[in-house]
């Protein structure tokens, strides 16, 4: 009884463990376009004498805009004319234009689908095989329509399609995925190792997509020619929703972009940074050029264009899924021609359209003579500033 009284007193003076730091502690803050704003400087330049245009893996883009990897976005025809305005388009190798030799009507029956039923229908859609033949014909016919021939294609497929692309005349290959990484680990396949594979590639090899300083850094290592940001942020994509996955734009581009620097100064090669999705009006262009980007890449605002192939729709690349879907077919409408979306006029007031315009205007209106010097502008954290003073625009909408 004693050592029971002893025991009991002893437990009545033992001192509280250490508190133990737990994950909710050490959360970051993290900021998307509506969180930001750019202040201006000192200075302000003409808008006329802004110059907007990048170079990017051996291409002179006289605008930063590239057309996303998506099939209801970019065809041949919609890719000649972004080519002619001064931007590129980026085609999907496992897409309907390398399925089917009439992609045209595939893209009929998906845009006019009920939404009960176009699940369904994408999946059966791309359960066509990919034909390496419609593949050296897409390429010839970029080149034909006066566009580079861009093309995007997934990790387990790069190795058979990339030599493929090159000996046809690709300009660039992009390896995209939903998130890339320096190292893929896998025991049932022999995964793509990129460095070997950038060093065995005739042309230049981007990859696609991260959000990582250090997976960016790693993955500039290994060759590549410019890098893709963005997972998730997409209209069209559901990422983030079905798989919890995902780091609003401006830190991921932000993120990335300090790994490019801190890669320039290491080695002395710079490699591009290209912001991926979430981009709807020229504010925001502006705002991913401001966080680092060195281009943007644009899906659902250039699916809208006339020369669109999706008719007003607008689905991505994991969307056919058959078991787990990570993108839904949206509804974005047709507003008129890629020109007028891009230069204007534009016949509405919310800044999705002229978005070069905008861009360009707004680099003006903050002394940035091009986008080097807009990479350096000022960004305050301003989540209230698109509210600030607008209650009639808010009730209006």
């Amino acid at each position: 009884m004693q050592g029971t009284r002893s025991a009991e007193a002893d437990f009545g003076h033992v001192s509280a463990p250490s508190r133990r730091v737990s994950k909710v502690d050490s959360l970051r803050p993290t900021y998307g376009f509506d969180d930001v704003s750019l202040a201006p400087g000192v200075e302000t330049v003409e808008p006329s004498e802004v110059d907007a245009s990048v170079g990017l893996a051996g291409l002179h883009l006289r605008i930063p805009i590239l057309a996303s990897a998506m099939d209801a976005v970019v065809d041949v025809r919609l890719a000649g004319e972004l080519a002619r305005l001064g931007g590129v388009a980026v085609l999907n190798l496992e897409g309907v234009q390398t399925r089917y030799e009439d992609p045209d009507a595939v893209l009929a029956r998906i845009a006019s689908a009920a939404d009960a039923d176009v699940q369904g229908l994408l999946a059966e859609a791309y359960a066509s095989p990919v034909r390496e033949d419609l593949i050296a014909r897409r390429i010839a016919e970029l080149r034909a329509a006066g566009s580079p021939a861009v093309v995007a294609a997934t990790p387990g497929v790069a190795r058979r399609f990339g030599p493929l692309c090159a000996q046809h005349g690709a300009d660039l290959f992009l390896v995209q995925s939903q998130v890339s990484s320096a190292r893929h680990l896998a025991k049932g396949y022999d995964p793509l190792e990129l460095a070997e594979f950038t060093r065995s590639m005739t042309i230049p090899v981007a990859v696609g997509n991260t959000t990582s300083y250090d997976a960016a850094y790693q993955l500039m290592g290994q060759g590549i020619a410019a890098i893709f940001v963005g997972v998730g942020p997409g209209a069209a994509c559901t990422t983030r929703e079905v798989l919890g996955i995902g780091v609003p734009q401006i830190t991921a581009i932000s993120d990335v972009a300090a790994a490019r620097d801190a890669f320039f100064d290491d080695t002395g090669r710079y490699v591009p940074v290209v912001a991926d999705g979430g981009m709807r009006r020229g504010g925001e262009l502006a705002k991913a050029i401001a966080a680092g980007a060195d281009a943007l890449m644009l899906g659902s605002p250039l699916a809208r264009a006339s020369e669109a192939p999706g008719r007003g729709t607008n689905w991505g690349m994991a969307t056919p899924s058959p078991t787990l879907p990570r993108g839904t077919r949206i509804r974005v409408g047709t507003v008129g021609t890629l020109e007028r979306i891009l230069f204007g006029p534009a016949h509405v007031t919310d800044g999705s359209e002229n978005l070069i315009g905008a861009l360009t205007q707004s680099m003006a209106a903050l002394g940035a003579r091009d986008l080097a010097a807009m990479r350096q502008v000022e960004m305050v954290y301003a989540p209230s500033v698109a509210a600030e003073g607008k209650s009639w625009q808010v009730r209006g909408r």
